[in-house]
C-alpha cells in the first residue's frame, strides 16, 4: 500500500490510492501497515473533504461560506466521531483488540472514496450503504474481526450514533431559532 510509505500525500499517492480503495478494497485493507497512524489516513480524508465541499457548493443556493463551512467541518469530523464510536464499542463488548489508528484509518478511507459521488443529490441512497459495505469489509480485513464480531459492532455503533444526535436534535431546533 502506497500511501503508508511516503511521508506527503502527492496527488499521485491520492489518485493511486484511491484507485486502490475503489478496484479491490479487501486488499487494500489487508496491506495496511500495522502502525498506519492517523496522519496519511488524515490527509487521505481532508482531500476528499475539499473536493466533496467544494463540489456541494455547486447543489447551494445561498450562504456559500456558511454551508462550506458545515459540509467541510462535518465531512472532516464525522469520521472521527463514528471511528471514535466504534472503537469503544469494540472496547466495552471485546476489550481493546486493535487500535485506535486502523479504525480510523478504515473509516477515513471508506468515507474518503465514497465522498467523491456523495455530493449528488438524491445518491445518498446508494452512497451509504456502500460506506458501511466500506467499512464493514474495512473492520474485517484491515482489523482482523470475524464478519459478525464486525456487524455486530457496527450494529451498535450506528444505534448509538442514531440516540446520540437524535438526542441533539431539541439543542439543534433551539440554536437555529437563535440564529434566525
Amino acid at each position: 500500500m502506497e500511501i503508508a510509505e511516503t511521508d506527503r500525500l502527492t496527488a499521485g499517492v491520492y489518485f493511486r490510492t484511491l484507485t486502490q480503495v475503489l478496484g479491490s478494497p479487501g486488499q487494500f485493507f489487508e496491506a495496511m501497515p500495522e502502525g498506519i497512524g492517523l496522519k496519511q489516513p488524515f490527509l487521505f480524508l481532508l482531500m476528499s473533504s475539499l473536493f466533496f465541499t467544494g463540489a456541494s457548493l455547486t447543489c447551494v443556493p445561498d450562504r456559500h461560506m456558511l454551508m462550506g463551512g458545515i459540509l467541510f467541518s462535518n465531512s472532516v469530523l464525522m469520521p472521527f466521531i463514528t471511528s471514535g464510536v466504534t472503537f469503544l464499542v469494540m472496547t466495552m463488548i471485546m476489550g481493546r483488540r486493535v487500535s485506535f489508528s486502523r479504525f480510523f484509518a478504515v473509516y477515513a478511507f471508506s468515507g474518503g472514496v465514497t465522498m467523491l459521488a456523495s455530493w449528488i443529490p438524491l445518491f445518498v441512497w446508494i452512497i451509504e450503504p456502500w460506506r458501511w459495505g466500506l467499512v464493514l469489509m474495512g473492520l474485517v480485513k484491515g482489523c482482523g474481526l470475524k464478519w459478525m464480531q464486525a456487524m455486530g459492532i457496527l450494529s451498535v455503533s450506528i444505534v448509538v450514533l442514531m440516540l446520540f444526535f437524535w438526542s441533539l436534535s431539541p439543542v439543534l431546533v433551539y440554536l437555529k431559532g437563535i440564529l434566525n
